[in-house]
């Protein structure tokens, strides 16, 4: 089969959920002796020296990208509000990369195209007119929710502005439900949503995948002094207000005077200032780090506070496939069905996460099994490899193509 793979940014390096996602599942089809091709956005805001990918990096038949200028730019982010289009949607639409599309769709024959984004839906109409391949919706999340959770943990003046200009995604997202041919979803949860809104044609629920060869756990953090770990995009905006909140309502007023031996470290790149300039007691803040997994691999727990966000959180299943404790909300752990006090910890409120942290002092070294069971938990639910089989079944019907008689080899 031959996948063209369209992303609004370029899946490397692997430090964020949407290209961890792309990636391995990108990945698991070329394993399994599918063609896949790239074609993403190289944008501003995230802008990769494409010419420093490692060697290893090698799963794509071709790799093709296009630089987008998608600043937040103040005045027509302003001007936006006096028109009906959705400011989300209009940072991504470039003539550029519409001509790139077109150029390879022209010039080569596939039989999926899958969009990782709704923010690339503006280009059905370039696929549709240079392709008979099936278009599929790869929906990470229900975008517009994400926003719609971050107005409401915003200061007045920005939830102002986003809960004027968010339901215009909303209806962008709705109008657009009905012109794919099969829309993926990360989650069960966000499909029954789509559906509510609308969607009537073919869904599936593919979770994200990692392998597991990639991380090996190491387990010699449980005997030492606890401490905790933040590692994630900290230019997102729910991963800024998660922390925030768990700073001054958790850390604080609760775990400083309760614990006083417990140190939280934050690691994540673009950092915002008030991040960067943080002093807190007993807070590092370490920026940017080498190797996520060597930063999560000398910290029992890992802790993940959101507040907003949707589709589910790769940064969780690192952790898990690592062996770690992860204490999240459950809007963190939204699509990964670990149990509380088996696979991982839940807390919601700025009570339960000090209990949790209470109890984590409580079982010592013996905390480890958490993170064992973490570990064979997300080996045996999100192998990237089997994610991709089941997936491709769906993706040869969509496409026409008749099934083969097995996967017991490449396909």
């Amino acid at each position: 089969m031959r996948i063209l793979q369209i992303s609004n940014k370029f899946p490397y390096p692997l430090k964020d959920g949407a290209a961890i996602a792309i990636t391995y599942l990108a990945k698991a089809f070329d394993e399994l002796g599918h063609e896949v091709s790239l074609l993403s956005m190289n944008t501003s805001k995230h802008w990769f020296d494409t010419a420093t990918l490692p060697p290893d990096f090698n799963h794509y038949q071709a790799v093709y990208t296009t630089y987008i200028d998608n600043r937040i730019r103040p005045f027509p982010a302003l001007l936006n509000l006096f028109t009906d289009k959705s400011y989300h949607i209009e940072r991504f639409k470039d003539a550029g990369f519409a001509s790139k599309l077109r150029e390879i769709l022209q010039a080569q024959d596939f039989d999926v195209v899958q969009l990782e984004s709704v923010y690339l839906a503006p280009y059905i109409s370039v696929i549709r007119k240079y392709s008979k391949a099936a278009v599929v919706l790869r929906a990470h999340n229900v975008e517009y929710e994400i926003w719609e959770r971050v107005a409401a943990n915003s200061n007045p003046l920005k939830r102002w502005y986003l809960e004027k200009i968010t339901p215009r995604l909303k209806q962008y997202e709705i109008d657009r439900l009905n012109q794919y041919d099969l829309v993926v979803g990360i989650t069960a949860r966000d499909i029954e949503h789509f559906r509510r809104l609308g969607l009537q044609k073919p869904a599936v629920v593919c979770p994200i995948g990692v392998d597991s060869r990639d991380y090996v756990p190491d387990m010699k953090c449980f005997e030492q002094p606890l401490s905790l770990s933040f590692i994630g995009s900290l230019d997102w905006m729910p991963n800024q207000d998660g922390l925030k909140w768990f700073l001054e309502e958790v850390w604080e007023p609760l775990l400083v005077p309760q614990f006083p031996q417990l140190t939280f470290h934050i690691a994540g790149r673009t950092a915002p200032l008030w991040l960067r300039n943080l002093n807190k007691e007993r807070v590092i803040f370490h920026g940017e780090v080498p190797s996520a997994a060597d930063f999560l691999n000398q910290h029992a727990v890992m802790v993940v506070p959101l507040l907003s966000g949707g589709g589910m959180r790769a940064k969780i299943l690192e952790g898990m496939a690592l062996g770690k404790v992860v204490l999240s909300t459950r809007i963190g752990m939204e699509g990964i069905d670990a149990r509380n006090n088996e696979e991982c910890l839940l807390a919601d409120s700025p009570e339960e996460f000090a209990a949790a942290i209470r109890s984590c002092y409580q079982q010592g070294s013996s905390l480890s099994a958490i993170g064992r069971n973490a570990c064979d938990f997300c080996v045996e639910h999100f192998d990237n490899v089997e994610v991709a089989k089941k997936l491709l079944l769906t993706y040869r019907s969509v496409a026409g193509i008749q099934q083969q008689p097995s996967f017991s080899g490449p396909v």
